[in-house]
């Protein structure tokens, strides 16, 4: 396909459930750019596996024809999710799709002690590890600070942080 190299965007669709895995397969295999967050589980006989971490929801790196190409030349079993306010397919910022896949990558335990208070809710940026760059907003449960970025205003992702790697942005 590729098409259209430039002017790729991040295009969340559905699928069935339990396609998930289906559809990684198909896109790896064509080359296309996509993101299935999953994680590591352990099936009925026992098995360690690959398990979706949000059910039927798969993102795609592409332009728009070569998206709409994937459902109808490649029979992509996808369905795209809606933009009613802009009346076309909804579409992710590349910088909030990084941070997005940097959070629900990142599995951060340490510590550390700062002089600046940080309030709930407060925009933040993460000044360094892995996250490095990642913007998103204070959230505080039991005592433990995470970072949480939000994905088409309905999906959330955090990551624990240490509060001496968080500035005010």
């Amino acid at each position: 396909m590729d098409r259209t190299e430039t002017n790729k965007e991040w295009f969340a669709a559905r699928t069935r459930f339990g396609q998930e895995l289906v559809v990684k397969r198909r896109l790896t295999s064509s080359g296309i750019d996509h993101f299935i967050p999953v994680t590591k589980g352990r099936d009925y006989r026992g098995k360690l596996k690959d398990r979706p971490l949000i059910s039927c929801l798969v993102f795609i790196h592409a332009s728009k024809e070569d998206a709409c190409a994937l459902k109808t030349e490649g029979s992509l079993p996808v369905n795209y999710l809606f933009d009613y306010a802009r009346h076309t397919m909804l579409s992710v910022p590349d910088k909030q799709m990084d941070d997005f896949i940097k959070v629900l990558e990142a599995g951060l335990e340490e510590g550390g002690l700062v002089d600046r208070p940080l309030q709930v809710g407060e925009r933040v940026r993460v000044t360094y590890g892995p996250l490095k760059g990642v913007e998103g907003n204070v959230l505080e449960i039991q005592g433990r600070l995470y970072v949480v970025v939000g994905l088409i205003s309905c999906l959330f992702a955090r990551a624990r942080v240490p509060r001496a790697w968080l500035e005010k942005c």
